[in-house]
Formats: C-alpha cells, sequence, structure tokens
C-alpha cells in the first residue's frame, strides 16, 4: 500500500516506513469513526455545560455593566468558557496521541469548516467538536515522530459505495449506507471512513 504524500521533517526526525494505514471520518455523534470500524464518541463538552453556562450568563445581564459585581460574573462566564477549551484541548491531545502511537498514515478530509459553521443548526455542535484541533494536533505529532497526515478531497465520502464504487444518495439522517448495487450494508460513517482512506492510498473512489 502505497501512501502519496510528502513529509515534513521535524528537527531532523527521520521519516518512518509507513506499514498501519487509517482513515479517519469526523462527526458529531462520534466524533471520529476509523476505516477499520472503531468509534470514539463525541465528549460534547459544551452541550454538557450549556445549561449552567446560559444560568451563569444570565445571571451576568442582570448586573450593572461595568460595576464590581458585573465583573465577577464576567469571571465566573470566562472561566466556564476556560473550562471548556481545556477539556476540548485535552481530549484532541489525547486522541490524538493514541492516533499517532497507533498508525503511520493518518487520513483525514479536508473540510472547509468556516463554511460548514454558517449552518446555524449545526455551528454550535461543530465548534463543540472541534475537528480543525483534532487534525492540527494530529499533525504536529506526526510531524515529531515522522509519521504522516494526508488531507483529502471530502466530496462524496458518505455517498459513494466503498465496496463497488457506486454513487448511493442519502441524507444527513441516513445512518446507515446500503448499497442496492453490491449488498454492502454498513454504518455511514464507517462507509465514508474508508473512502477517505481509499483516496489517500490511490484506490479511486
Amino acid at each position: 500500500m502505497v501512501c502519496n504524500i510528502s513529509v515534513v521533517i521535524k528537527n531532523n526526525v527521520k521519516p518512518v516506513e509507513p506499514i498501519a494505514f487509517i482513515g479517519i471520518d469526523v462527526g458529531l455523534n462520534s466524533i471520529v469513526t476509523l476505516s477499520d470500524g472503531a468509534q470514539v464518541n463525541s465528549p460534547k463538552y459544551y452541550y454538557n455545560t450549556e445549561i449552567k453556562l446560559k444560568k451563569q450568563q444570565r445571571k451576568l445581564s442582570r448586573k450593572k455593566k461595568f460595576s464590581n459585581n458585573w465583573k465577577k460574573q464576567c469571571d465566573k462566564v470566562n472561566k466556564l468558557h476556560q473550562k471548556i477549551r481545556k477539556q476540548r484541548n485535552d481530549f484532541n491531545h489525547k486522541l490524538s496521541r493514541e492516533l499517532i502511537n497507533v498508525y503511520d498514515c493518518i487520513v483525514f478530509e479536508d473540510l472547509n469548516i468556516k463554511n460548514m459553521v454558517k449552518n446555524s443548526r449545526l455551528s454550535k455542535s461543530i465548534h463543540d467538536a472541534s475537528w480543525s484541533n483534532l487534525i492540527q494536533f494530529t499533525q504536529y505529532k506526526a510531524e515529531e515522530a515522522g509519521k504522516f497526515v494526508k488531507l483529502v478531497n471530502p466530496c462524496n465520502t458518505s455517498q459513494i459505495c466503498s465496496n463497488c464504487g457506486q454513487n448511493v444518495k442519502k441524507s444527513l439522517a441516513t445512518r446507515t449506507h446500503n448499497c442496492p448495487h453490491c449488498g454492502l450494508i454498513i454504518d455511514r460513517d464507517h462507509n465514508a471512513a474508508i473512502n477517505i482512506l481509499n483516496r489517500a492510498v490511490g484506490t479511486t473512489v
């Protein structure tokens, strides 16, 4: 299996010969689905703190602006936001480290996240998932380890059958890929992750 990528050598780290390859589909329920079928659920730190955060923000709105009590309440709101950021960063550091420890060539979609967050229904969840952080952490850890991260075109990775290559249209609500052409039945995100890997190793999908 050949991974057609270039590597940035950091601090004279010698690149490894890639043996273990994995494709990764990022999502909102499972933050990652791997091409071997493994999934990691999203911790949803913002979602789990949102009620408490809104309560503190309501208290802030009742304070006289720039008063001492307002400043104290600002600190409480800011601390909650800081806690969420730290939790996300810690989670993504640990997950990216696990990926780098196991795999030599890790493949993600080259997502335009700025455009994706324009969707008002999904923007909070996308920010909460923090995919860009996970990808960035994985990239710099890969450089330090002499390993590889590849970003591939995300077009139709969920729609194309990873087994026969036929286009199988499905809505976002359809969570299972059921191919009428070859009979493959597989989790939608697992199917996408296989396609993501295939795009990096030269298989046409």
